[in-house]
């Protein structure tokens, strides 16, 4: 099932078109990487997906509606997920106050200064850490956890929204290699499981290749390429692109395999 459309999309700043007229669609139980080199215009298509940047045109479509217009929380309510570049966690409270935290806001909740929200959904908010191998590490503060620990909780954050599109931003940035494996390992677990689909953006190659489902690429803001793994490789714009003439993506980055 089609889960995201976009059609025609673009962002002007001045006389410049950073995403100019890119198409693509996103499905479910998938993960869709975007990427390109430097002033590709990825994180400007990625922000005006999540409603941080307003689109000057085009359309973005999440199972039929509108993103295009709407803020940032209309589109969070609306089952989408972002988690962040630096991942952005409570650090003064606990692993699990801070899944809390994220469901209160999901449910629209407020509570007063005389009124503890310790116990809000907190059997939830296990559930959701139980999912992300975090539940152990419930009681900690965020601030005493290894980073790549921190990215599993904000994951289990951005799920506490029951998205059916989750955006990530650089997932792994800041991250060691087996950190790496680990967080998009599960990531790609969780999707098939909860039949979600992920929509990121990657500088690490190797990442990519081995975890992702389909690529885009851009390039001074045009979408130039669209495939799988193999496809992208082997694609003579693209290896331009990134690398010029006389490198390739073979001769830059192992070959990578899976472990689920």
């Amino acid at each position: 099932m089609t889960l995201l459309q976009v059609r025609d999309l673009y962002k002007s700043f001045g006389g410049v078109r950073a995403v100019d007229g890119i198409n693509f669609d996103l499905h479910e139980g998938e993960l869709l990487a975007l990427i390109g080199p430097n002033g590709a215009g990825k994180s400007t298509t990625f922000n005006m997906v999540g409603g941080q940047l307003k689109a000057s045109g085009g359309s973005i479509r999440l199972l039929g509606h509108e993103l295009v217009g709407r803020k940032p929380r209309d589109i969070c309510r609306m089952q989408v997920g972002r988690t962040f570049q630096i991942a952005e966690t409570f650090a003064s409270l606990s692993v699990v106050e801070n899944v809390q935290m994220a469901l209160l806001s999901h449910y629209n909740k407020a509570f007063s200064l005389f009124r503890s929200a310790r116990r809000a959904y907190r059997d939830e908010a296990l559930a959701l850490l139980a999912q992300v191998g975090m539940e152990a590490h419930a009681e900690r503060p965020c601030s005493e956890l290894a980073y790549g620990d921190v990215k599993r909780v904000e994951l289990a954050m951005a799920l506490a929204n029951d998205p059916k599109l989750l955006l990530m931003d650089e997932p792994t940035a800041g991250m060691g290699p087996e950190e790496r494996n680990d967080l998009m390992a599960l990531t790609k677990r969780l999707v098939v499981e909860r039949k979600m689909a992920v929509l990121f953006t990657e500088h690490s190659m190797d990442v990519v290749f081995a975890y992702a489902d389909r690529m885009i690429v851009l390039a001074r803001g045009r979408l130039i390429a669209e495939g799988d793994g193999p496809y992208i490789r082997n694609h003579p714009q693209v290896q331009e692109v990134y690398f010029g003439s006389g490198k390739t993506f073979e001769n830059e980055m192992p070959q990578a395999r899976v472990t689920l």
